[in-house]
C-alpha cells in the first residue's frame, strides 16, 4: 500500500489527476501515516513552503432566512447568537488594517443572509473600494447567492476572490438546506469565475454525510477548478439540528485533507472551523497536506490568533510570504 500511494503521488507530480472515475476506496483503509506522508510531499512539491492566512470579519450577523442545519445565524434555529446589522465602514476599515498589521494575507467580510440589501451591498462595496486604495492586504468576499451584476462590482472594487462553498455532495445537500439548492451555490461559483474572481469554496465533514459524499464533493471542486478549499469540521451548535452531532476525530480529519490533497493538487487546503479538533490545533496538518488555514477569530468557534499562527509557521520553518510562493496556488487573487 505503502508503495502504491507513493507511485500515485509522483504520477500526480507528473501530470496525472484524479477523476470521479477512479477508485478512491484504498484512501479509506490506508494507514493514516502513509497517507499524510504523501499528502504533504504534494502539498511541498505545489505549494513549497508557503501558507495563506487569512481572516474573516463577521459583517453582519443572525436572522439568517435560509435553514442550514449546521448554521447558528439561521433564524429557524435557536442559537441565541448575537445579531446586528451591516458593520460601519470606518469599523469594517478598522479591522482590516488590524489584520495587515498582524500579518495576514487576506481580509473577508462574511454575511449572514442569502444576499444583502441593496444598501448593505453599497456600503460593502464602498468598504472594499477604500480598503484596496488604502491598504495592501488582499481582499475576499462572502455575501451568498449573487448575480453577475454584483460579483462584476466587487471585482471593481479591488475583491479578487469570493468565497461560497459547495458545503458537501450534490446527494446529501438537501439533507442540510432546503431554502436553495446545490445548483444555486454551483451557479453563483461559475458566475464568480467568469468575472475574474478567484472561488474559495469547501464544505463541512462531520454532519452525516457518507465517505462517498466527501469524495465527491473532492471531485466536484476539482471540476470546478476551485483554488483555495477550507474544510470545516462540525462544531455541533446548542439550538442546530445537528448538536447532538460527534465531532470528526483527528485522523478522520487528516484522512479528508488527503483525500482533498491527492485530488486537487495544486490548490490551497485551508483548515477552517473546527482546527481546534486537531492535535496541536493542527500543527501537523501544515507539514501533512493542508497549505493554508483560516486564522484569527473565526464565527461560530474559537481560533487560532495571526501572532501564534505566524510564530508557529517559523517554528516549522514556513512561511506566509506571498514572494515566497512558488504556485499559482498560493497566489490566487494576490495584488
Amino acid at each position: 500500500m505503502a508503495t502504491d500511494f507513493q507511485k500515485l503521488a509522483a504520477e500526480i507530480i507528473s501530470g496525472r489527476r484524479l477523476t470521479r472515475r477512479d477508485d478512491f476506496s484504498a484512501f479509506l483503509t490506508a494507514p493514516i501515516d502513509i497517507l499524510e506522508r504523501e499528502a504533504g510531499r504534494l502539498a511541498r512539491h505545489f505549494c513549497g513552503n508557503h501558507i495563506d492566512l487569512c481572516t474573516i470579519l463577521n459583517g453582519k450577523s443572525g436572522r439568517c432566512s435560509e435553514n442550514c442545519k449546521y448554521c447558528a445565524q439561521s433564524a429557524h434555529h435557536k442559537t441565541g447568537v448575537d445579531e446586528y446589522p451591516f458593520l460601519s465602514k470606518k469599523e469594517i476599515i478598522a479591522n482590516a488594517r488590524a489584520n495587515e498589521r498582524a500579518g495576514a494575507n487576506r481580509f473577508s467580510i462574511v454575511t449572514s443572509g442569502r444576499a444583502l440589501s441593496d444598501k448593505d451591498f453599497d456600503n460593502a462595496v464602498d468598504a472594499y473600494q477604500t480598503i484596496h486604495d488604502t491598504l495592501h492586504i488582499d481582499l475576499c468576499a462572502s455575501h451568498g447567492i449573487l448575480p453577475r451584476e454584483r460579483l462584476r462590482r466587487l471585482y471593481a472594487a479591488g475583491v479578487t476572490s469570493y468565497h461560497h462553498n459547495i458545503e458537501t455532495s450534490k446527494r446529501f445537500f438537501p439533507e442540510i438546506c432546503t431554502t436553495h439548492t446545490y445548483e444555486d451555490r454551483i451557479k453563483t461559483i461559475k458566475l464568480a469565475q467568469e468575472e475574474g474572481l478567484c472561488v474559495c469554496s469547501g464544505g463541512i465533514i462531520g454532519m452525516g454525510e457518507t465517505w462517498e459524499d466527501r469524495i465527491d464533493m473532492a471531485c466536484s471542486l476539482a471540476e470546478l477548478g476551485i483554488a483555495s478549499i477550507p474544510i470545516n469540521s462540525l462544531m455541533p451548535i446548542s439550538g442546530t439540528p445537528l448538536e447532538d452531532r460527534t465531532p470528526p476525530s483527528d485522523e478522520e480529519i487528516m484522512r479528508t485533507i488527503a483525500i482533498f490533497r491527492f485530488s486537487n493538487p495544486t490548490a490551497n487546503i485551508r483548515l477552517g472551523a473546527g482546527r481546534k479538533l486537531l492535535k496541536d490545533n493542527g500543527r501537523h496538518a501544515f507539514r501533512k497536506g493542508a497549505t493554508a488555514s483560516i486564522t484569527g477569530n473565526m464565527l461560530t468557534t474559537s481560533g487560532t490568533t495571526i501572532a501564534e499562527d505566524m510564530a508557529m509557521l517559523a517554528e516549522l520553518g514556513l512561511t506566509n510570504k506571498a514572494s515566497d510562493c512558488q504556485y499559482a496556488a498560493g497566489t490566487c487573487g494576490a495584488r
